[in-house]
């Protein structure tokens, strides 16, 4: 068997399907003449806001300006100022905890559920002071990090919820009745080309139900202007091309689709993986598995069998932010959950690149593992 033979991801094969569509989007946005916002724009915004069930969306350059954008609004709104607090999870992404802090606020490192991987709702009261503005929930891997805990916690304490819904678009709630991007005040989403839906390029957005908040967004992200040569706000640029936005209205209706062959493979791992030395994510119809992820105690011995096998891994991610060289002298944060998850998780294959059989062999694989005793 040679290297590779279940490869993690592949962006050619990915894209394949859509490649007749994507070509004649691109050629209509060229011939249009319109390079910079116009009907390609506000057609996908339309469509995503519709798809998410929010009022409003605005897109961005990519997705971690959308966090940036949501948390500007919000100061120049007067709902937040720079020295309060957010509390965001301990595991996620850096771009999660960036938003924060390059608007000038703190972010308070709060731990997750070990079985979910995603923010621990029972313990926020823990992380709450009189400068606490905003829970920052991270869908963390695909999976929906919201429930009545927090909308409670939240509603009491006159809190905002922004969803970091990167990594989610199209997951729903428990129950099936609300999608992820409408169910806080309002959310970011990524299409970097990786994603579940993604450009060929960088792209964001943000879904709000607050037209306030979506006009600034709107402002601040062309300039701060809300009309020409007109600049309410110190504004920066991040607008989302036009080119990325047709590619991702091709790429939108096939959403369900994609995020069915994702479940699919995730529903064999769950069923066909029986390694003990392997934990595996607590499994959840509502997920939509941007990322398959489970837990060993012998990682780097544990990707290198896979290797020798053919199977390709990631590790999302090998660092908890706060233990990142920019922001280790400065956090300090007392999180040995988020610590043991950076040292022990591992991505298995889980995109269109992998199908419903190479996941059985991939299974078949793990089950062989023997871990390495301790000396």
């Amino acid at each position: 068997m040679s290297w590779a033979d279940y490869i993690f991801l592949d962006l050619e094969t990915v894209n394949k399907p859509f490649e007749k569509e994507i070509g004649e989007a691109v050629r209509r946005v060229i011939a249009s003449g319109r390079y910079i916002g116009g009907p390609e724009v506000a057609e996908f915004e339309r469509r995503l806001a519709e798809s998410c069930g929010a009022p409003y969306c605005v897109g961005t350059g990519n997705g971690l300006d959308a966090l940036r954008l949501i948390i500007r609004a919000y100061i120049e709104l007067g709902e937040m100022a720079p020295g309060d607090e957010i509390i965001v999870p301990s595991n996620t992404y850096i771009a999660t905890v960036l938003a924060i802090t390059d608007n000038g606020l703190i972010p308070v490192f709060a731990e997750p559920d070990p079985r979910t991987m995603n923010l621990d709702t029972s313990r926020l009261s823990e992380y709450l002071s009189p400068r606490t503005r905003a829970i920052m929930t991270v869908h963390l891997y695909g999976r929906t990090c919201f429930d009545s805990a927090m909308l409670d916690f939240a509603r009491s304490n006159s809190l905002k919820i922004i969803e970091d819904n990167a990594q989610a678009i199209g997951a729903t709630t428990a129950d099936g009745s609300r999608i992820t991007g409408s169910l806080g005040d309002a959310a970011a989403f990524s299409f970097y080309p990786t994603k579940n839906i993604g450009a060929l390029g960088d792209a964001g957005a943000v879904t709000t139900s607050d037209p306030r908040l979506a006009d600034a967004v709107r402002a601040i992200a062309n300039y701060g202007s809300d009309r020409q040569y007109h600049n309410i706000y110190r504004g920066l640029n991040s607008r989302l091309d036009p080119i990325q936005a047709a590619i991702l209205s091709v790429k939108l209706p096939y959403l369900d689709r994609e995020n069915g062959l994702r479940r699919d493979i995730a529903a064999v791992y769950e069923q066909e993986i029986k390694n003990p030395c392997v934990i595996k994510p607590l499994f959840d119809n509502s997920s939509v598995w941007h990322q398959y992820v489970v837990q060993v105690e012998d990682r780097e011995n544990f990707r290198r069998y896979l290797a020798d096998n053919g199977v390709e891994t990631a590790v999302h991610y090998p660092l908890a932010p706060f233990d990142q060289p920019c922001y280790a002298s400065v956090y300090k944060p007392d999180c040995p959950i988020a610590r043991k998850l950076a040292e022990s998780v591992v991505s298995l294959p889980v995109s269109r690149c992998t199908s419903v059989d190479d996941a059985c062999q991939i299974a078949d694989i793990i089950n062989t593992y023997v871990q390495l005793k301790k000396r």
